[in-house]
């Protein structure tokens, strides 16, 4: 079906199309999401098929308060509660046993629901309003660039919803964090805007997933978030910015450092090196150099700290080539 994708701030005819089985755009403080009610096994499915994502790769429940979660989780750990009280609302997804009321679909067939409290006061105005929780994946096509503006989601989504709901840019800028519990143990499986550091302040151990744990969470494929443009990661920025003379690039930068070079355009995530603004700048920096047929968008690690952990985990999911 083709639709002509509005965009606006009324939250109930947002609601009302999300009572009738249509998916919205919704905002968040990580990302613009594409939201269909959670509990309605045809909405979800819709999901993935706009998307065109995996069936293996399971969803994000969006809800208002805690109290939603004796509708979709089978029991909540004490941590998870702590998790919640600490980090919610906010960019923080907490992996739990999920509930029989919660489709396969959302779960990718497993035992376990992905579940968070946004930090947007017009999204969680809309969950008060519906009452029934939201599945929301970034609003983007698989593997593409994630939105955190309306016009990012038009871009892409354009024609294929009928509304994208409109909460301005988003404040955080990248996606929430991801963590499980095990053995009274936090385990990381997408580092995001939460970083480890401020995990750990609960006093128990933060852990990385295992490698070989598969697809237990979104975010966890090994080629996601990337421009169409080859875009190259580097440690080596001078160097690289050489090797690649005499093409047509993209600079995407960091700090007050001087790169010399022929760039067709050069943009600059925080020119005073705060990762938080870099964060906040990342996609729509790299949707404008996207759109400027460029040969090249090449990029230097960022400090590898705060939610600098987790640009970096976009960046090299995005690159096409890494330079160490």
């Amino acid at each position: 079906m083709t639709f002509v994708t509005e965009t606006g701030k009324d939250i109930e005819k947002a609601a009302k199309l999300l009572t009738e089985g249509s998916l919205i755009a919704i905002p968040t403080e990580a990302v613009y999401g594409l939201a269909g009610n959670a509990l309605n096994e045809a909405a979800v499915a819709q999901i993935f098929e706009v998307k065109k994502r995996p069936a293996n790769n399971p969803l994000i429940v969006h809800i208002h308060d805690i109290d939603q979660l004796n509708g979709i989780v089978r029991h909540t750990p004490d941590l998870a509660l702590k998790l919640f009280d600490a980090f919610s609302p906010g960019p923080l997804t907490i992996i739990l046993p999920k509930s029989t009321a919660v489709s396969s679909l959302v779960s990718a067939g497993q035992n376990t629901v992905a579940v968070r409290i946004p930090d947007n006061k017009i999204t969680l105005d809309l969950l008060r309003l519906v009452q029934f929780p939201l599945a929301a994946p970034s609003a983007n096509t698989f593997m593409s660039i994630s939105p955190t503006r309306p016009a990012h989601v038009l871009a892409q989504l354009g024609g294929m919803i009928p509304y994208i709901l409109d909460g301005g840019s988003c404040n955080r800028g990248i996606e929430s964090t991801i963590v499980g519990i095990e053995d009274n143990r936090i385990v990381v499986y997408r580092s995001g805007a939460v970083s480890a550091t401020e995990l750990s302040r609960l006093g128990v151990e933060v852990v990385p997933v295992s490698n070989s744990a598969g697809v237990r969470a979104p975010g966890m494929f090994k080629k996601h978030y990337a421009p169409k443009t080859k875009f190259i990661l580097t440690n080596s920025l001078t160097e690289t910015v050489a090797m690649y003379e005499g093409n047509s690039i993209g600079l995407l930068t960091f700090g007050d450092g001087v790169v010399t070079g022929n760039f067709e355009v050069v943009r600059n995530l925080s020119t005073s090196g705060d990762v938080n603004e870099a964060a906040y700048n990342l996609y729509d920096a790299l949707f404008e150099l996207d759109n400027l047929s460029l040969d090249f968008i090449i990029c230097p690690f960022l400090p590898d700290c705060g939610i600098g952990v987790g640009i970096n985990d976009r960046l090299q999911k995005a690159a096409t080539i890494i330079i160490n």
